[in-house]
């Protein structure tokens, strides 16, 4: 039985490894977030809107895949259910995310748009952490110490 918790760890340990950075890459995107509603430096939008495109995608390019895999591997039903059930509202915060870049990069930001809207993508980006959060906990964490075989 404890031969197979080798396996599983080799197996399942790049996508824990795969979250570690995502969730690093988190955290850098919430202190731009926040550097973005103290003070705004020249280029400083336009970075924050790169790096938080680049976090969108390995988010579907990436992580969401890789989750749904391992729970699919491990014939967790109930898991893909909800992942299936919570990844609209995810696209949602992706189009508003999307909407936000698409109107800030590379230009001159509006003052006057630009504080409600941070404050709206703050909302957005607050909701779309729970539930990747909750994905996580269902997809990935049930299943750390277990084996598919």
């Amino acid at each position: 039985m404890l031969e197979n918790c080798h396996d599983a760890q080799e197996r399942w340990g790049g996508v824990h490894r795969l979250l570690d950075r995502w969730l690093q890459e988190r955290q850098a995107l919430i202190q731009a977030y926040v550097g973005l509603k103290q003070e705004l430096a020249p280029g400083q939008l336009d970075a924050f809107c790169n790096r938080l495109m680049d976090y969108l995608s390995a988010g579907h390019f990436e992580i969401y895949e890789q989750l749904l895999a391992e729970a699919e591997a491990f014939d967790d039903q109930p898991a893909v259910a909800l992942a299936e059930q919570l990844y609209p509202r995810i696209q949602d915060g992706t189009r508003h995310a999307v909407d936000f870049n698409d109107r800030y990069a590379g230009e001159q930001a509006p003052a006057a748009t630009l504080a409600g809207d941070l404050q709206l993508l703050g909302q957005s980006l607050h909701e779309r952490f729970e539930l990747e959060d909750c994905l996580i906990e269902v997809l990935h964490n049930a299943h750390r110490q277990a084996d598919p075989a």
